[in-house]
């Protein structure tokens, strides 16, 4: 699989759909996944419907997750979003729809404000602008990000078990995985690659870029921010500061979703990023 070079940390990412075709090239979104998660929570299936929409769609997996790089000393989410853009040097892209969940979200404000002339249109999907009062959760959704897992090493069935409830705790109440797909995204994920010491680096880097608002008010772009009602982990508000912030921004609660991507809610996400990358044609 091709890999992207940001200075020292190289970059595992994947394309799908045809990088040129008769015309020259296709719109391309660049999605952006959330704390700890890798490339395949954006599922090929997934992926493959916004290539049926006539885009090309790459994936990655940010530093510290998955088969791209783990450093070990600190980094900035700003490092981030420079990855995704290398992603897109690397890809032969000069401009895309860039999609965010969660962190991912944080890290496409990023990319926008960093490189707006990289960006066609953005997508920030449960996710939130950084100020305090706009990262509220749960008790239990809370504690899935402060207790760590039990060692699999040790007890690999009490870890599986303990990351398919963390998965219910925070998931969407009205599209539900079955057991049986909850577990089986479990051991394929510890299979791919296991970092936790990463997620604890992501973690510092978000909480270290502090709050954006201010600087996401002078945001010139088509941007949808969708967000589910039932969200636990980061509740509703963090969706609608980001929306309040941004100028001309299409807010969307989803009632019944909340801090995941299940298979009931391709079609959602996918509109959503399709919605925001038709402004960008219409205002072109």
């Amino acid at each position: 699989m091709p890999r992207a070079r940001n200075g020292d940390i190289e970059i595992e990412y994947e394309s799908f759909g045809p990088s040129h075709h008769g015309d020259g090239q296709p719109e391309t979104v660049l999605l952006v996944n959330g704390l700890g998660s890798q490339m395949t929570r954006w599922p090929e299936a997934f992926c493959e419907l916004l290539v049926a929409k006539g885009y090309r769609a790459i994936r990655f997996d940010n530093r510290d997750t998955g088969l791209s790089s783990w450093p070990t000393q600190a980094y900035a989410l700003q490092d981030m979003a420079n990855d995704g853009v290398a992603v897109l040097d690397a890809a032969g892209v000069k401009t895309a729809h860039i999609a965010g969940v969660s962190m991912g979200g944080m890290i496409v404000q990023r990319i926008a404000l960093d490189h707006p002339d990289r960006v066609l249109s953005m997508t920030s999907i449960m996710s939130t602008t950084g100020a305090q009062d706009a990262f509220k959760s749960t008790p239990e959704a809370a504690a899935v990000l402060n207790l760590p897992p039990p060692d699999p090493k040790a007890d690999f069935e009490a870890f599986v078990a303990n990351r398919m409830a963390n998965a219910v705790t925070i998931g969407s109440p009205d599209y539900p995985w079955t057991d049986e797909e909850n577990r089986e995204r479990v051991i394929a994920e510890y299979t791919r690659a296991f970092n936790p010491a990463g997620v604890a680096r992501q973690m510092a880097a978000v909480r270290a870029d502090g709050d954006r608002t201010q600087a996401l008010k002078g945001l010139k772009l088509p941007v949808v921010v969708l967000h589910g009602a039932d969200d636990p982990l980061l509740m509703k508000v963090g969706g609608e500061a980001t929306a309040a912030a941004i100028p001309g921004a299409e807010l969307r609660i989803i009632p019944g979703m909340g801090h995941d991507l299940p298979p009931g809610l391709y079609d959602t996400f996918v509109d959503a990023i399709t919605a925001a990358a038709s402004r960008a044609k219409a205002n072109a």
